[in-house]
Formats: structure tokens, C-alpha cells, sequence
């Protein structure tokens, strides 16, 4: 006889992507737990950015509904504008844990292992539980990517844009950073405003992307939130086709998903950083090449032969998806999960190779599109989640999809 587990669902991770999930399977009746700091992630972003989305795309849960920005403002008299501060955002999270969520539990899932029927969580002071379904919500600080070859300088001279909250401990430096998306620019606006004496961007490619969607829309009126999906993400002609991954997107040849994708999340800064930008030197078309410490600095050689001496190198050069990163996944469980280039392949109900373990957020992008890697992805794939998971759970046999084997892994 099977034992009944201590959760239905467990979900790990507390931020938009497991808060949404969350509250969407306990509408759906589902007995939900959710484990990890709310929000931590965000509240260790540098202080003083802005979210590159729209105000209908900061929404979690719903774009409209009682855990909405329009409900947080109303319930806290703060007023959200855009662009929408960090701070706020990381309030308006917060909140929502508060109203939908108030029983978080905010231990850390040290190790995540399959067993028959289920999974079990081991959590950070030792206790053990039992779940019948798992999502795993994790975020992306495990991603951070930083170039090979430069593991020999000191982590004083050398960082990756998220490890700071504070640019401020820039002040009276000189800073050059590597990148040409908007964690870049706004890094670099925002510690030339704290004091950086020199800061200086380097970007690969010839240009940098502007993005102008709120002049595009304004020049459309009435048909700018017609055109343009509430999500706010990819451009014109995108917009709505990535919004419901299985209305359409899901349905076209992968070369084409993939072409899409690269279109919607390719690097570029919005217009409210790029007029901060008065204190920053761009320079692009080149790459870095060798970094050494000499004379107290950092001497940067770049592909067009030129040289920096620099105080602090800073690489803005976003994240990649290996789900075998995160920490608490073990190796056991890890072997059974099909990969793509570090992505799960997902299914039904975003659902891994693994029967009963869900992921949702950026791991999975490879499966289910673009939208995922952003707040306003949360409203589909908790909705989407939600509903095969309690889909599963009303069939008398649903237990027994665990006994399927699970499919070689794909790295």
C-alpha cells in the first residue's frame, strides 16, 4: 500500500515562478507547499535598477485579478510607475507572499531525490519530507556565466554583474564591463552615478540594440495592446505568437522556435537606461582577449589590439540553463532528466522525463519558448502546470504513471 506524502506538491523556490505556481495549484485544489526565501533573488539585484518590462508585464499570477499591481497599490498606497523600480517589484512580491502565501516555508531544499511514487526533500536542518509531484522554480543565479580563462584573477578584481546589490562600492574606480544587453548598460549607468570615476562598456557586436516598443505603440494607439500581447515580450510580429506557447509556438519546426526565441531575448538596453548613459563610454566590436593584474590594476587586451587599465572587470554576460546546476538535485534524480543543452525537454503540463517533476522559469525555455524567461511567462506556466497536475491527480491511476521508465537523459 502506498504511503500517503507529506505534500501533494512541493514546490521550490519563492519567486514570481514559484509564487505563481503556487497560488494557481492551490486553486486548482491541490495540496501545495512552497520552500525558499520569497523573492531572493531579486533582493540581491544591484540596487536602484528598473525592470525592462512593461506595467501590464510585471504582473505575477495574473495580469489582472487580487494579486495584481493595481490590487498591491491599492492595499498599499504605494504607486507603481514605469519603469518599474526594483524596489517596488521586490515590495509588490513581498506582498503577494503575504496575501496568497503566508505559509512559505523559507528552509532551503538541500537535496531534491526520485522514489518509488514520489520524491523526497531534504531540507537545510536536516528534516526530511515526502512529495507525489515536485516543480522546481529555482531562478537563474546558478547560471551566471562568466567566460573561461580568467579564473586566475582575485575575485576583488573580477565579478560577475549579480554578485553585487551595491554598486556603490564602485565609487572612485574605474570599471570596464563586459556585455551589450541591458544588465550591462544599466550596471555601468548606475555605478557612473554612484562615484565610478571611468566606466566603460565593451560590446561584441558593430551596434547596440535600442529597443523603442513604447514609440512603436504610441504610433499604433488603439492597436498597440491589440498588436502587442499583454506580455511584453519579442517584438511586433512576435508578441502574440510566443504568448501561448501551445497555441502556436509550440506547433512550429524547431529551427523556427529557435530562430524566434534568439529574436525576442537578443541583447539590447531600453530607452529609459540609454539616457542615463551620459557618464559611460561604449565601445564596441571588440572582445576581450587576456586580463592581468600589473601595477596594482588590471591590464584588458582587446581584439582590436588596443589595452585598458582598469581597477575592476565586471562581466555582464547573462546565464546559461543547466539544470544540473542547481544544488539540490542530485545526481541520481539528475541522470533520468532529458536534456537539451542544459534545458529539460518538457512536455504535458511542463513536465520533465522524469514523471511528476515540474519546471518552471527560464529552464523552461528551450520547451515552451522565450516567454518563460520573463515575469509575465509565470501566468502561463502556472496556469498550464496547475491544470495538468490536478488533471493527474482526479484519474484513479494516476499513481501508476510513476512506475513508467524514465527516458535517458540527453546532455
Amino acid at each position: 500500500m502506498e504511503l500517503k506524502p507529506d505534500v501533494e506538491v512541493a514546490v521550490i523556490g519563492a519567486g514570481p515562478h514559484g509564487l505563481a505556481a503556487t497560488v494557481m495549484l492551490r486553486r486548482a485544489g491541490v495540496r501545495t507547499s512552497v520552500f525558499g526565501e520569497p523573492m531572493a533573488f531579486w533582493r540581491t539585484m544591484p540596487e536602484g535598477m528598473m525592470l525592462r518590462s512593461n506595467l501590464a508585464a510585471s504582473n505575477m499570477i495574473e495580469p489582472a485579478g487580487p494579486l495584481s499591481l493595481s490590487s498591491f497599490e491599492k492595499a498599499t498606497g504605494i504607486h507603481v510607475e514605469h519603469p518599474v523600480a526594483l524596489a517596488d517589484f521586490v515590495s509588490y512580491g513581498l506582498w503577494v507572499t503575504g496575501e496568497a502565501v503566508p505559509d512559505v516555508d523559507r528552509r532551503m531544499v538541500c537535496e531534491l531525490t526520485a522514489t518509488p511514487g514520489g520524491f523526497r526533500l531534504t531540507l537545510a536542518d536536516g528534516e526530511r519530507l515526502s512529495a507525489r509531484s515536485v516543480v522546481v522554480a529555482g531562478g537563474i543565479a546558478p547560471f551566471a556565466h562568466t567566460p573561461p580563462g580568467y579564473g586566475h584573477l582575485p575575485p576583488e578584481r573580477v565579478s560577475h554583474s549579480a554578485e553585487h546589490s551595491d554598486l556603490g562600492v564602485f565609487e572612485g574606480r574605474r570599471v570596464a564591463v563586459v556585455g551589450g544587453g541591458q544588465s550591462a548598460f544599466e550596471c555601468a549607468a548606475l555605478m557612473a552615478e554612484r562615484g565610478a570615476v571611468d566606466v566603460e562598456v565593451l560590446v561584441r557586436d558593430e551596434r547596440i540594440v535600442y529597443l523603442r516598443g513604447r514609440a512603436v505603440k504610441r504610433v499604433l494607439g488603439r492597436l498597440g495592446p491589440i498588436v502587442y500581447a499583454p506580455t511584453d515580450v519579442g517584438p511586433l510580429w512576435y508578441s502574440r505568437l510566443v504568448s501561448k506557447p501551445d497555441v502556436c509556438f509550440r506547433r512550429l519546426p524547431r529551427l523556427t522556435q529557435d530562430r524566434i526565441a534568439l529574436r525576442c531575448i537578443r541583447p539590447a538596453c531600453s530607452h529609459f537606461v540609454r539616457v542615463r548613459l551620459g557618464g559611460v563610454r561604449t565601445t564596441t566590436g571588440v572582445e576581450l582577449t587576456a586580463a592581468g593584474e600589473r601595477g596594482g590594476a588590471l591590464r584588458l587586451e582587446l581584439s582590436d589590439g588596443s589595452a585598458r587599465d582598469v581597477d575592476h572587470l565586471m562581466f555582464a554576460t547573462g546565464y546559461r540553463v543547466d539544470v544540473v546546476r542547481y544544488p539540490f538535485i542530485a545526481e541520481q534524480l539528475a541522470d533520468g532528466i532529458r536534456r537539451h543543452n542544459g534545458y529539460p525537454v518538457l512536455g504535458r503540463g511542463l513536465e520533465s522525463s522524469v514523471p511528476g517533476l515540474h519546471f518552471s522559469g527560464a529552464p523552461a525555455a528551450w520547451s515552451y519558448g522565450p516567454i518563460m524567461r520573463f515575469v509575465s511567462g509565470s501566468w502561463y506556466a502556472a496556469s498550464t502546470l496547475s491544470r495538468a497536475i490536478a488533471a493527474d491527480r482526479a484519474r484513479p491511476a494516476a499513481a501508476g504513471r510513476r512506475a513508467r521508465p524514465v527516458a535517458a537523459a540527453r546532455a
